[in-house]
């Protein structure tokens, strides 16, 4: 899988595990979530959508199971 740059004021890059059927969303805070069961054209919609944001708001959050991969918190020494 390759991270696709998008130009998003949220998103910083997106991938898509066809296989797995798993939505990678990278955020430009730095936090990865992967969200499962999102069907390819959600993935190929929302790379076309003029606004990833709220794409991402009305098709995706709090609709698919998800986790998170990296968090940009990081731990302090």
């Amino acid at each position: 899988m390759e991270w696709v740059p998008v130009k998003s004021k949220v998103l910083a890059a997106i991938t898509y595990s066809r296989r797995w059927r798993q939505l990678y969303l990278k955020f430009k805070s730095g936090e990865v979530y992967c969200y499962r069961n999102v069907p390819v054209e959600r993935y190929t919609e929302l790379l076309a959508a003029e606004s990833k944001g709220a794409y991402i708001r009305s098709h995706i959050l709090n609709q698919h199971p998800h986790q998170r991969i990296h968090s940009a918190v990081s731990s302090a020494t």
